[in-house]
């Protein structure tokens, strides 16, 4: 934790948003994609259309201003679908309310985790590909666990005022440090606990 504060003292979410359904959609748009590239295509999304505008859009014109995250028939509709159902149940607004988020399309767990920490300050311990990389790594997860058990480790792990943080900690850490290919295992304060370093690279995680 001392670590990830010397390196990471004001982490935060690094998609880039103005309104709370802004983010939401930005989170549904980033999977399996880089936040760079999501930032590219959300600045010329909303910069054109309102909420009520996306609703209405046609699916072909949506596709094609999110053609660069990938996916973009399945996030095209997933997008469309959020607005409609922010629109008709919440006035355009993202509540506070896991059941409803899950019950979205294109959302789940880790993305509602993220919305929810964001937007409302929840304790929520998000784990993307990033995260588990890093549990694995430094032995907080088994390498066969999955995203839901790499969660409950980690809250059981570290402080409940802290998960937030640390999420986006080492969703940084793992992004620029920790890297799946080229870890900078030689300037890691970390590398003596370290099982990658360890196993002298040979293990896949």
């Amino acid at each position: 934790m001392a670590y990830l504060d010397e390196l990471y003292p004001n982490a935060q979410c690094e998609l880039n948003y103005n309104k709370d359904y802004e983010l939401l959609i930005a989170v549904v748009l980033s999977a399996q994609c880089t936040d760079k590239r999501v930032n590219l295509v959300t600045k010329e999304l909303f910069s054109k259309y309102t909420l009520k505008e996306i609703s209405q859009l046609d699916l072909k014109v949506l596709e094609n201003i999110i053609r660069p995250v990938g996916t973009m028939t399945r996030k095209a509709v997933y997008v469309k679908n959020i607005a409609i159902s922010l629109l008709e149940n919440y006035n355009g607004t993202v509540p506070n309310n896991r059941e409803y988020l899950e019950s979205l399309s294109g959302v789940g767990h880790k993305t509602a985790n993220v919305v929810l920490s964001n937007l409302y300050g929840e304790p929520c311990f998000a784990v993307d590909t990033h995260v588990s990389r890093v549990s694995k790594r430094l032995g907080f997860a088994k390498v066969t666990d999955d995203v839901i058990k790499i969660e409950k480790k980690l809250m059981k792990t570290f402080p409940k005022d802290k998960w937030s943080k640390m999420h986006h900690q080492m969703v940084l850490f793992g992004r620029y440090e920790c890297t799946s290919r080229n870890p900078k295992c030689e300037n890691c304060k970390l590398s003596d606990q370290c099982l990658f370093n360890r196993l002298n690279k040979q293990e896949k995680f």
